[in-house]
């Protein structure tokens, strides 16, 4: 049981970083805008989506998944126009998008999901290919840490995360911070439809379910990234892949109650609580340990 259980980890690994890659998109709206987005359940759908169809039409995958973070930026910024121009609080913002990416989502497809087998179509990942598919997640991730990196380190995205830690000192600053919100989002759900793509990759098909509870996914690997790396290193670089790592321990974790015999199905649920719990530990040490820290000095 122990080396089936070791065998299965490269494919845990795989899934990881798939996952992590979309939650790197959750942390930028999360943690760097101050924003919960739920557009995220729609958009990594409508990467997986377009990416199936296009490649099964007979269009070059580098193409589909092109076309595919395309399509993932226009659902960012329709919940960022939602948000800023039509004054609607981000949260229903996300909502509302996402309800109209399950329509979308089902026109695009056709039909509820789209088989996308690797004997049939030129794919760059495959769960028969479980080694070559963690070298190219790798490269993807390198890249994309690298690109980010630069991008925060510009004018324009030192403006985005000024936005999201002071929107009232931003704006006295003379940023435009409804440009600023609405070009996070744009980016996050781009780097969300891209992880979607190469998703339906992975797995051989495109589903109209494939995105749900993903949000769930993305805080809990966000969490547990910045508990393994934020005491190391404060760097954006060290951030982004502490996120990553997060996702791949969460598929660890995955992996290892499917191997226990625990019911899978309650996953997503303890995903909820541990998520619950981390996000409450902050409000909990303010409240209670200060109080206690605040009457033991006084007396």
């Amino acid at each position: 049981m122990f080396f089936n259980w070791l065998g299965a980890l490269p494919g845990a690994a795989a899934q990881g970083m798939i996952w992590g890659i979309m939650a790197v998109g959750v942390y930028i709206t999360y943690k760097i805008l101050d924003i919960a987005d739920l557009t995220v359940d729609g958009s990594i759908c409508t990467g997986g989506a377009v990416c199936a169809v296009l490649v099964t039409n007979g269009v070059n995958v580098w193409i589909a998944m092109l076309v595919a973070l395309i399509a993932g930026m226009l659902t960012g910024a329709i919940t960022g126009v939602l948000h800023t121009f039509m004054g609607i609080p981000a949260i229903l913002a996300g909502i509302l998008t996402q309800l109209i990416l399950w329509s979308v989502n089902l026109k695009i497809m056709g039909k509820a999901n789209i088989a996308l087998p690797i004997r049939n179509y030129d794919l760059i990942l495959a769960q028969i290919n479980t080694v070559s598919s963690i070298l190219v997640l790798l490269a993807f991730v390198g890249i994309m840490i690298a690109l980010l990196y630069w991008f925060f380190g510009t004018e324009l995205g030192t403006s985005l995360r000024a936005t999201g830690n002071n929107i009232n000192m931003s704006r006295a600053q003379g940023i435009n911070t409804d440009v600023a919100k609405i070009l996070g989002l744009v980016i996050s759900n781009g780097i969300v439809a891209l992880s979607g793509a190469l998703l339906a990759q992975y797995q051989g098909f495109s589903d109209i379910n494939m995105g749900r509870g993903a949000i769930v996914i993305g805080l809990a690997a966000v969490i547990i990234g910045e508990a393994v790396i934020t005491r190391i290193s404060q760097n954006m670089a060290c951030r982004l892949i502490g996120v990553i790592i997060g996702g791949v321990i969460y598929y660890f974790v995955y992996q290892t109650v499917i191997f226990l015999g625990l019911d899978a199905d309650l996953l997503k649920m303890l995903s909820a609580m541990v998520v619950a719990i981390f996000l409450a530990v902050p409000y909990w040490k303010k409240k209670y340990f200060t109080k206690a820290k605040g009457g033991h000095h006084n007396a």
